[in-house]
């Protein structure tokens, strides 16, 4: 560190105490000083030293001053216990009094805040504010500081403790150091700590400490021993932003320490004990005061200490770390030394580091990408030097005229003592342990010194002492710039003076050219090549480095990279045709522009290789080509004609490269250059006669130019003409002209299959169809007429067109299928579909409108989906019935998808029920239905079916018909499943009524089972079966009421439709007798139509065992026993029944209907008849549903004939009469498969109306 006095001023005014300088502070633009001297505060001009006012506010003595930081107001305070505000014009204008003398002020950083602090307490003073908060501190207060940002205030007390407080004056925390009073605080500073840039306080106190802590009064680093008595501590910046300690007191001097506490050295040495010390803002100026009263300012200057070694720079940071960079690839690694750096010295991967007592040399492992430095040797032993220059395994040691070469363990190898001092000095390379040092000497000497020769070579002298030196990459020239800023460039080899310039500070050649040279001085940067002409740009500071095309300029104690522009000295080469240099140099960096002009300017000079590497660099693909083409051509005149002609033609000069073409007989590269060009004209001036072809491509290539500019119609002409017909009717479709499309079209041979075909297809999209018909029939096209009339969507041309071409029907029924789903007609669709041959299609629109019907909560639409699914899987098992398995798996699709559509329609009415304010079903319907999905829900169904609104509707409405039993269990039910938020309200209250509720059935809810007369529970385990004989219910599919019928089947062998015409034919009844009967069930049976099955006049409950019949002589007979025979007994057991006869020939009393059987094996038993028995049968009281093959027909008696039943013919559900024909004559249709046709023959699936 380097301090230079620049004024002094001893203070000696009369009546003004001891006159010892006890504060001094800047003002923030640092032009002006103010300092507390004895009684007074003197106002001084920095610049002149001069004091320009005397400032008298205080009684007594002035121990302290500072200065805002907007510079509107500096504040004194003093023994006689006054703080002072004092404005920047220097009139007092304020004034406040503390109970004690005034010690020391800080104003805030950030704001206009004044902590004034006196013995015994402190004050926060504000301008905007009346009064002064003050607040007691238990010891003396002898120092103050601010942190950066405002934030905090440490205190330093008697005591030897150090109190951190808040703008509010409130404590954060106290610092409790060891030695109490015997380590009195007397100075306090906040800075910011090396490793994370946090603020840190520096503490100074009269046990000789220099300690550090943190915001939070955490000790930071280690404690280090001052050796005096410490009254002043302050931070001070320097280059790099570099921060380091002054510490001033007993020593009489000024003390500097790193930001860790290490001490470097004293300066700014004075006669008395320093008090005062301060350092100019943004300047490397510091103002000390003493007690003898003398005032002196300097200029404080760190020393750089740095080292470069081609790109790799290493400088001191902080004066104990080392930071390493590599300028070029802009990477750096910073070394913690932990003490002062006195010198550095680097080569390639080498770096010496010289402290006081040692010098450590550090290595980094090139083949490694991480660039990191680790020690390698270690010198114990302390230099004097000057200058320190190392090699790949020596240190070289300059002082004065000596040189002195160790090696890496300390051992001094070699001395070479020179004829003057050594100015400069730098190592140039070589071989390992026998590089190269180039020195220049004080009386204008340059020599080389080689460190395996003990002599030093004499190189040039040039006339004043050498500044820089520098050899050139070869070692064959070297440049010298001397104290009268002159530069010498010599040829080493002749040692010839080749130039001399004025104005140069600096010199060095480029690293990787030997012959590219850059020196600086003045502020101007020098380029120089060869012996061309020089190249200038300004530049701040000087050079110290050129490698490629970058700079390394030393700007204010930091070296800066520049890229600097080497296009001049590469277009120099150029003109002198020295393509190879002017590669050279273009490599070490040049804009890609430049690389063009080196490759035109190679390719037109017939350096090829030049020219190619340019080329490759350009990414210029069609040069290229040219010089693959014609390299092995040029030594052929006419080749190298052509090869010329081409460069031209590249290079734009398009006539001249005409002319060499029409010259050496290629004028169709002439036309084709011109037509690229668009320049038809002068392309048709190198046509010649008979050239047809050249004719046509002309044509075309003008039709493209017409397109592009925007000419169509020209363009489609020239098209037709030049023969590109499927070009010309592209345009013509594209603009719409359809008479232009006719006209071609009607031209066009049939042969022309392509081009007829695309202007139908341009036909079509303009609306002309017909037209467009007629095309693809001349070209046999039959497939494209059948796609016009499918989107046209002329159904009848389609079907013709398939019936004269079976094979297109998947191709006609497909889109139309789609069509007819669009538009709702999906019955029509599901045949079009299976007549295309795409069963999966219908399915597939059929699941999505199932899908689509649940999401929109439209169950009734779901059920009926899932019916129409069901008859498609029906039809289909039909038409495999060949193949056994897949019949199967559609008959299995067909009963899963009969029961899902059977309960959607059903939970359709719950969910109506639970969802709107109002339904049409009566409380024992919506019971019946609750109760039919909840049995059928007890098997695991995959379903989106709510269970809770099931359970639901069914506990409301058993407890309304008193069905108090099967509520509570719903009820219990219901816990276990996710309530929705409207309706859990209502759960609770009918949870809560039904706990007073009796614990039993009404028992005319109970139903009973027809087939074995057995009373089922509600809550039946078996489901919808019965719980005895498991013969399944038979529902009203409105009501869902249990209708009274059981299922029977004929005997093997008896078909279906043989069984159908047995029942009833043994029934001849004499209207003489029977007449009343007659038209009474005639009566009865009017009211079911068709469909409708009642009549008789005997009420036959299964629950009696009586029958009456009529014998053939019209005699009716009443029996009431049920004795039977053996062989009855063992056809009754076996399910199986046959009309006996005694041997009157009366009938048997036994009646299949009326037994009671049970279940076998938990398996249900149907009633079998025989021929004889079936033909017993009344008509009227049977119910066939005649399904479809492969299923069989399903017989039922109706055991209450009273009770009118009708059955759907579309869908075979069976219905009270009432209720299905109400919903007929409401909606129109069978209320569960919409059949329109319900009441007649059976109609097709889906054709009902879609409430889509």
């Amino acid at each position: 560190m380097r301090t230079t006095t620049v004024w002094v001023e001893k203070v000696n005014l009369p009546d003004n105490g001891d006159n010892c300088v006890y504060d001094v502070c800047f003002s923030p633009d640092g032009s002006q000083l103010i300092a507390a001297v004895g009684l007074r505060i003197l106002v001084i001009n920095v610049a002149e030293g001069a004091i320009v006012q005397s400032l008298k506010g205080h009684k007594s003595t002035v121990y302290c001053v500072a200065y805002s930081n907007d510079g509107k107001r500096f504040a004194s305070g003093g023994a006689d216990k006054n703080v002072v505000i004092w404005s920047d014009t220097l009139q007092g204008t304020l004034k406040y009094v503390h109970g004690e003398s005034i010690q020391c002020l800080s104003f805030n950083p950030t704001n206009t805040l004044l902590a004034s602090c006196a013995v015994n307490d402190f004050g926060i003073w504000s301008p905007d504010k009346k009064s002064v908060d003050k607040h007691k501190v238990p010891a003396k207060i002898n120092a103050c500081c601010w942190t950066n940002d405002g934030s905090l205030l440490a205190i330093g007390l008697q005591n030897g403790t150090v109190s951190i407080r808040k703008k509010n004056g409130s404590e954060q925390c106290r610092i409790e150091r060891p030695g109490g009073t015997l380590s009195s605080v007397w100075g306090v500073s906040w800075g910011k700590a090396p490793e994370d840039g946090q603020d840190m306080l520096c503490v100074v106190d009269w046990g000789q400490t220099l300690s550090f802590y943190s915001t939070a009064g955490k000790p930071m680093m280690k404690e280090r021993s001052l050796g005096f008595d410490p009254l002043r501590v302050v931070y001070a910046h320097t280059h790099r932003d570099c921060e380091y300690i002054i510490v001033t007191g007993s020593n009489k001097a000024c003390a500097i320490f790193t930001q860790e506490g290490v001490r470097v050295t004293s300066v700014a040495e004075q006669e008395s004990w320093v008090w005062a010390c301060a350092m100019r803002p943004n300047s490397h100026s510091m103002i000390v005061g003493t007690q003898g009263g003398v005032l002196t300012y300097y200029d404080v200057q760190l020393l750089v200490v740095h080292a470069l070694y081609k790109s790799l720079y290493a400088y001191r940071m902080n004066m104990t770390d080392v930071m390493v960079q590599n300028l070029l690839k802009d990477v750096r690694v910073r070394i913690k030394c932990r003490d002062v750096v006195k010198k550095l010295a680097i080569f390639k991967d080498s770096l010496a580091i010289q402290f006081v007592d040692r010098v450590l040399i550090y290595q980094r492992d090139s083949k490694s990408e991480e660039f990191k430095y680790h020690l390698r040797d270690k010198i114990n032993h302390s230099f004097e030097c000057s200058l320190l220059v190392m090699c790949t395994e020596n240190l070289i040691l300059c002082q004065e005229k000596k040189l002195q070469c160790y090696s890496f363990n300390g051992i001094r190898q070699k001395e070479w003592l020179l004829d003057s001092h050594i100015r400069y000095i730098r190592s140039v390379g070589g071989m390992r342990g026998k590089e190269v040092l180039v020195a220049g000497l004080k009386n204008g000497q340059v020599v080389k010194i080689f460190l395996d020769n003990p002599f030093p070579v004499d190189v040039v002298k040039v006339p004043q002492s050498v500044r820089c030196v520098d050899l050139n990459l070869l070692h064959s020239k070297i440049a010298v710039v001397d104290e009268s800023s002159t530069l010498f460039v010599y040829d080493l080899i002749t040692k010839d003076l080749l130039f001399q310039e004025p104005s140069a500070v600096s010199v060095f050649w480029n690293a990787y050219y030997d012959d590219l040279l850059s020196y600086s001085g003045f502020g101007v940067l020098n380029i120089k090549a060869s012996v061309f002409p020089i190249y200038q740009q300004k530049m701040a500071g000087f050079v110290v480095g050129f490698c490629g095309h970058k700079i390394f300029s030393m700007q204010n104690s930091s070296v800066v990279t520049l890229e600097v522009p080497l296009s001049a000295p590469m277009y120099q080469y150029i003109q002198h045709k020295q393509f190879k240099e002017a590669y050279k140099v273009a490599s070490l960096g040049v804009p890609m522009n430049d690389w063009k002009s080196l490759a035109n300017a190679a390719l037109e000079g017939m350096d090829f290789y030049i020219a190619r590497k340019g080329f490759s660099k350009t990414k210029n693909l069609s040069f290229l080509r040219l010089i693959e083409q014609y390299q092995d051509k040029v030594n052929d005149p006419k080749g190298q004609k052509s090869f010329l002609a081409e460069v031209y033609a590249y290079q734009g000069r398009f006539n001249e490269a005409a002319r060499l073409f029409k010259e050496n007989g290629e004028e169709d590269k002439a036309v084709s250059m011109y037509a690229d060009l668009r320049m038809f004209d002068l392309a048709q001036e190198y046509l010649t006669d008979g050239e047809s072809n050249n004719r046509s491509n002309l044509l075309k290539r003008k039709a493209e130019w017409a397109v592009k500019i925007n000419e169509p119609r020209a363009a489609a002409e020239m098209y037709l003409v030049a023969g590109e017909k499927e070009k010309a009717i592209e345009i013509m479709g594209q603009n719409g002209w359809t008479d232009m499309l006719l006209e071609v079209g009607r031209k066009l041979d049939r042969n022309d299959t392509n081009a007829l075909a695309r202007c139908a297809e341009y036909l079509v999209k303009l609306g002309e169809a017909s037209s467009a018909a007629e095309m693809y029939r001349r070209v046999g096209l039959v497939d494209r007429v059948l796609d016009l009339y499918i989107l046209a969507r002329n159904w009848q041309e389609v079907f013709v067109i398939v019936e004269r071409h079976p094979e297109l029907k998947k191709m006609a029924y497909l889109p139309y299928a789609q069509w007819l789903a669009e538009n709702d007609r999906f019955a029509e669709s599901q045949k079009a579909f299976h007549e295309a041959g795409c069963p999966e299609e219908a399915f597939k629109v059929l699941e999505q409108l199932i899908k689509n019907a649940i999401f929109e909560t439209r169950f009734h639409d779901a059920g009926y989906y899932h019916w129409v699914l069901s008859i498609q899987y029906l039809d289909l098992a039909r038409s495999r019935m060949n193949d056994v398995e897949i019949a199967e798996q559609m008959m299995e699709n067909f009963y899963l998808h009969q029961k899902k559509g059977s309960m959607f329609y059903a939970f359709n009415s719950v969910y109506r029920y639970t969802d709107q304010p109002f339904t049409p079903f009566m409380a024992d319907a919506l019971f019946n239905i609750s109760k039919f999905l909840m049995h059928e829900l007890m098997v695991e169904i995959d379903l989106p079916i709510s269970k809770f609104h099931v359970l639901y509707t069914l506990a409301k409405q058993a407890r309304t018909l008193k069905a108090f039993k099967l509520a509570r269990n719903v009820l219990e039910r219901l816990k276990g499943l996710m309530v929705s938020e409207p309706l859990r309200d209502g759960l609770c209250l009918l949870t809560l009524a039904s706990r007073g509720d009796k614990f039993h059935d009404s028992e005319d809810l109970l139903p009973m089972c027809y087939r074995c007369s057995t009373t089922n529970p509600l809550l039946n385990p078996r489901g919808n079966h019965c719980i005895n004989c498991f013969h399944p219910f038979v529902f009203s599919f409105v009501s869902f009421e249990v209708l009274p019928v059981v299922e029977f089947q004929p005997e093997e062998g008896i078909s279906d439709e043989e069984a159908t015409g047995l029942i009833g034919a043994n029934k001849q009844i004499s209207q003489e007798q029977n007449g009343n009967r007659l038209r009474s069930s005639h009566k009865r049976g009017s009211l079911s139509s068709a469909g409708s099955y009642g009549g008789g006049a005997t009420y036959r409950s299964p629950a009696q065992r009586w029958r009456e019949d009529v014998t053939g002589e019209g005699v009716q007979v009443l029996q009431l026993d049920d004795d039977d025979d053996d062989d009855d007994d063992e056809d009754a057991n076996n399910g199986r029944y046959r009309e006996g006869r005694e041997d009157d020939g009366a009938a048997s009393p036994n009646d299949p209907f009326t037994f009671k059987p049970t279940g076998v094996n938990n398996e249900y038993i149907p009633v079998i008849l025989d021929r004889a028995y079936l033909r017993t049968l009344e008509p009227t009281e049977t119910i066939v549903c005649k399904w479809p093959p492969p299923l069989r027909y399903k017989f039922y008696r109706n055991l209450i004939p009273e009770m009118n039943i009708s059955q759907c013919q579309a869908c075979f559900q069976l219905f009270h009469t009432d209720d299905f024909v109400l919903q007929v004559l409401q909606k129109g249709h069978c209320p569960f498969c919409r059949s329109p046709d319900a009441m007649g023959k059976r109609s097709e699936p889906g054709e009902g109306k879609d409430d889509l």
